[in-house]
């Protein structure tokens, strides 16, 4: 059981704080001959499958380690450009392992704001007057549970479904939160926290 990520969303929507405690975990790892039979792509300035499921490999995975070396974007750990690297046939046989890429800060500020329209959507749409739109979103992965303040801030944490205590969590992260913000000579309200 776990705490996946945490989010401050201010009440325009933009992204405040945003906390990830994961690692993406590794879904494939296989050994190559030259060539390869997967498509590779840069995209976002990641290495993606583009087509070629197999193994446990899927489209949209990205390449997470060369031979063991971590890969950072689209340039291993010791400076070699994946596409490049993976180019040349005296670099086979080669151990790649895949997994699903960890999100980019510019996808965070997109789910903030995308959270917190569909939020408001679900504050309108409800049959409930005065619904205070959406608390907790189930799926089998995890669970995104969700606190607004009076004055419109959203508190999102995105846990194992499994995990319990979490309305308590999202409180005393707004207890901090307070003493925080109210506290703080320096900090401008619905300013990232830096």
């Amino acid at each position: 059981m776990a705490i996946f990520s945490v989010y401050v969303v201010n009440k325009a929507g933009g992204l405040i704080y945003q906390l990830d405690s994961y690692a993406p975990r590794a879904e494939a790892e296989k050994t190559f001959s030259y060539p390869l039979d997967l498509l590779l792509k840069l995209h976002d300035e990641r290495v993606l499958v583009a087509f070629g499921q197999r193994d446990g490999i899927r489209v949209g995975h990205a390449v997470l380690a060369i031979n063991g070396i971590d890969v950072n974007g689209k340039f291993t750990g010791d400076g070699k450009e994946v596409l490049e690297y993976l180019g040349n046939p005296a670099n086979y046989p080669v151990s790649i392992r895949f997994g699903r890429p960890r999100l980019t800060s510019n996808e965070k500020l997109m789910l903030a704001s995308m959270f917190h329209s569909l939020f408001a959507i679900g504050s309108q749409l409800s049959p409930e007057q005065g619904s205070s739109g959406i608390e907790m979103l189930e799926t089998d992965t995890f669970k995104l549970h969700c606190f607004q303040t009076l004055t419109g801030i959203k508190f999102v944490v995105l846990a194992d479904p499994r995990q319990a205590g979490i309305d308590s969590l999202l409180r005393k992260i707004y207890e901090i939160y307070s003493d925080f913000a109210l506290k703080n000579p320096f900090y401008s309200l619905e300013m990232p926290i830096r």
